[in-house]
């Protein structure tokens, strides 16, 4: 895994995953979780995201569209959500990476004030972890693996 993020469709709003791999590049609805396309064999120039802005091509509905990615190269998901959701990534043991839940918007500062829920805990190499520009979905992708979250909003 080299890295994720995501597009948005216009015309219903809905948030697409877009996952970057040595193995090619795909889009995931994160509504059903259905693979919507993959392509496994992407251009050698669009494989790795651009230096200026950790973008790569979007493909299927994304086409025409770049998509900023966050992973092995850096770049960042959002930590927040508009309605106070946050995740926070702890790393107390050398690749043992957790990632926190809060509904508050705060930062992890130890055991006491806000409450935290461990919902992750990485036995591989995280790669990213962030809310959707919606705020909808959270996805935690690591060096093997992509888990991804979904909120129902009313």
């Amino acid at each position: 895994m080299l890295g994720v993020g995501f597009g948005n469709h216009s015309h219903d709003g809905r948030d697409l995953l877009v996952v970057v791999s040595h193995d090619g590049h795909g889009v995931i609805d994160t509504r059903d979780y259905a693979k919507l396309i993959r392509d496994r064999d992407p251009d050698a120039s669009d494989l790795l995201p651009s230096d200026d802005d950790l973008s790569v091509p979007g493909l299927g509905l994304l086409a025409g569209t770049r998509v900023r990615i966050a992973g092995l190269f850096g770049g960042g998901l959002h930590s927040t959500t508009s309605d106070g959701w946050a995740i926070d990534v702890v790393a107390p043991e050398w690749l043992r990476h957790r990632v926190l839940l809060s509904s508050d918007g705060g930062r992890y500062e130890g055991p006491s004030g806000t409450d935290w829920w461990h919902i992750f805990q990485a036995h591989s190499e995280l790669r990213a972890a962030g809310f959707s520009p919606s705020g909808r979905s959270l996805v935690i992708a690591t060096s093997s693996d992509v888990t991804l979250l979904i909120r129902y909003l009313s």
